[in-house]
């Protein structure tokens, strides 16, 4: 009975461990959200979950160890709806980010990224034009175009060695312009429209682009399309670490019923494991 008691209290504290592990989650996704995806809702109900099932932990950390019913009921009571709460993250997470991704390029290291290849609730809110406002200004100060710039032994790199670089989806959508406008290569961010003639009568994007390094391509298509799939991969790492957490969540919240049953009996004053009837023993006849 101690030991069991004992047992679940170790269980709570390695639920309160993985509780850390999903804020944590939420806090990498909000350190990209002010430098790299710039968008900054998105990880705030991971954050509120990790720090539920932190607490909720705890109450049922107390009910273990203090054989106290009222803290294991509230602790099962309330971790149903925390597991039910990241099973709809979870399953939220996957369907928004479930189309779209870049396309290869002939002889190019990096990929393309097109919008039309993007649908659903997520893309909405990224091409909202006050979302893409705030999305675009947070680019622009993150300086993620100003440090592609590369240098070899003080000379910037050809366009071949550029041509060969695995840019991140926004590098590529934001960055440059895309490579169906055929521009002609200065350096990583500035380019020579008036050689630009396979595209202009095809992508929307080329006309959008600018040499000014505060415009670049902000304005394209393709950087909204870069933003969603950065996003898009930033979503399904956490999404993979919450789905092991869950199936522990799980194992642990059956483990809890098996502690709560335990201290049910405990307060009936009965003998774990038996029945609440036993045969009556015949007494004694003193001759």
């Amino acid at each position: 009975m101690r030991a069991s008691n004992h047992l679940i209290g170790l269980l709570n504290f390695l639920t309160f461990l993985l509780s850390a592990v999903i804020l944590g989650g939420g806090i990498w996704l909000s350190s990209r959200a002010n430098n790299i995806d710039c968008l900054k809702f998105l990880q705030w109900p991971l954050i509120v979950i990790g720090a539920a099932i932190m607490v909720v932990s705890l109450a049922g950390f107390a009910g273990a160890c203090y054989r106290n019913t009222f803290l294991m009921w509230l602790y099962l009571f309330a971790m149903f709806f925390i597991i039910a709460a990241l099973v709809g993250f979870i399953i939220f997470a996957y369907a928004v980010t479930d189309k779209g991704s870049g396309r290869p390029v002939m002889n190019k290291g990096y990929l393309e990224y097109y919008l039309r290849d993007y649908s659903g609730w997520l893309k909405d809110r990224v091409v909202d034009d006050d979302y893409w406002a705030n999305i675009r200004s947070c680019l622009r100060d993150s300086k993620v175009c100003s440090k592609m710039g590369r240098s070899f032994n003080g000379v910037p790199e050809s366009f071949e060695m550029f041509s060969t670089r695995k840019l991140s989806p926004i590098q590529s959508g934001c960055c440059k312009p895309p490579t169906d406008c055929g521009f002609v290569y200065v350096n990583e961010t500035l380019w020579n429209i008036e050689g630009g003639t396979v595209g202009l009568g095809t992508d929307t994007d080329c006309p959008r682009w600018s040499n000014d390094q505060q415009q670049l391509c902000y304005q394209c298509d393709s950087c909204k399309a870069g933003v969603l799939d950065s996003l898009k991969k930033s979503w399904r790492k956490v999404s993979v670490i919450n789905i092991v957490v869950l199936i522990l969540l799980v194992i642990f919240y059956v483990i809890g019923c098996a502690a709560f049953r335990n201290n049910k009996s405990i307060d009936n004053d009965e003998p774990y494991g038996e029945a609440r009837m036993t045969k009556a023993q015949p007494s004694r006849i003193q001759l």
